[in-house]
């Protein structure tokens, strides 16, 4: 089943103080299955954060389309309106990004629950599956009640990592999700990404060690800088 059709999609930066257009990328084609994962590759700077905030909305692609197969019908990211933005944020398309802003004082067991709340899970049912989740990835129980504002980087990117993957999605964008890992929870993430596309979740993700993900990986868009691309799928 077809999920995600790009055509000609582009993105370009107008830098007013230089008075020039910087392209990230452009006119960039790709299909992607169900169940299907997708490296987005390049150098620092090259735009693959950028595609993923494009696909997200976070930015407004300049041009072309991205037709996402949603539960609600086809829906254009590069153009939809932000209520369906919001909708598909809440309900289908996960952000996986290598920074958490967390709320000042909710605590890390509560900022992991709120997305299973959100979608009408009952709290009890919430804190549990959110304690499950912070124990596979190495958060200390002593720090569940605690805010993540106080935690190290590391901690912090367990919880953000955390919140992000508790909630069912069918297409989730991974911005270099393990940046900030140890070992252990680097491999507690690869196995969760196993069994998410083993359940059918298509995945774009930039990974700074890709070999620790590398079969999960069915196509790689890689992104020369300047607007080239260069596309295997």
């Amino acid at each position: 089943m077809r999920l995600l059709t790009v055509t000609e999609l582009t993105k370009t930066f107008y830098v007013h103080h230089l008075g020039r257009a910087i392209p990230a990328f452009r006119a960039l084609n790709f299909t992607l299955d169900a169940g299907q994962f997708l490296l987005v590759s390049g150098k620092n700077g090259a735009g693959k954060s950028t595609l993923l905030r494009a696909l997200y909305r976070t930015y407004l692609p300049t041009g072309g389309s991205a037709i996402y197969e949603s539960r609600m019908g086809s829906i254009d990211l590069a153009r939809c309106a932000d209520v369906d933005v919001m909708r598909l944020r809440r309900d289908e398309i996960g952000f996986v990004t290598q920074f958490l802003r967390p709320r000042p004082r909710v605590s890390a067991l509560d900022l992991v629950a709120e997305p299973l709340i959100l979608n009408g899970s009952p709290v009890d049912e919430a804190r549990a599956r959110a304690e499950s989740v912070l124990g596979d990835f190495g958060v200390k129980r002593d720090l569940w009640g605690a805010y993540p504002t106080t935690f190290s980087g590391g901690e912090q990117q367990r919880v953000n990592v955390a919140r992000a993957l508790i909630a069912p999605r069918r297409l989730l964008l991974l911005d270099e999700p393990t940046a900030s890992l140890d070992r252990a929870a680097r491999d507690s993430l690869t196995r969760l990404l196993h069994e998410l596309k083993q359940n059918g979740v298509t995945m774009i993700g930039i990974f700074h060690t890709p070999e620790e993900i590398r079969d999960l990986i069915d196509g790689e868009i890689h992104l020369e800088g300047e607007g080239e691309t260069h596309v295997v799928i």
